[in-house]
């Protein structure tokens, strides 16, 4: 009877021996993946912050340029208003404006007016 516990308690040595280097072997394995996994975030985290200060960087460059170029473009703006306002004014002064029938009429009748009187006198001295 001795002889069966002791071959049963080195049966059960053993495969405690298997299981114990299994587990260990399974530990030792998920302790590498959790390293190079937890050194991928790392890089992966490292990587990401640049991106971050990059973009930020970037973003505040932009944002500089657009109320740079909104400031051109507002004066532009204003400077083409106070143009076609001056445009406008001087375009009442240069550009003929066709004569209305009625205006056109009351000229030329003044016109043959005056030239009947000069016809008149040129008579009457002759």
């Amino acid at each position: 009877a001795g002889t069966g516990i002791i071959g049963i308690l080195e049966v059960l040595e053993c495969d405690f021996a298997k299981n114990l280097a299994k587990e260990e072997t399974e530990e030792a394995d998920a302790q590498a993946e959790y390293e190079k996994v937890t050194q991928e975030n790392k890089i992966t985290r490292a990587t990401k912050e640049q991106d971050e200060t990059y973009k930020t960087q970037e973003s505040k460059s932009l944002d500089k340029t657009v109320s740079e170029y909104s400031a051109d473009r507002e004066a532009a703006n204003s400077e083409l208003s106070a143009v076609l306002e001056y445009y406008e004014k001087i375009k009442e002064r240069c550009i003929a404006k066709p004569e209305t029938y009625e205006e056109r009429k009351a000229r030329r009748e003044a016109e043959i007016e005056g030239l009947k009187q000069a016809l008149q006198i040129l008579k009457e001295e002759t």
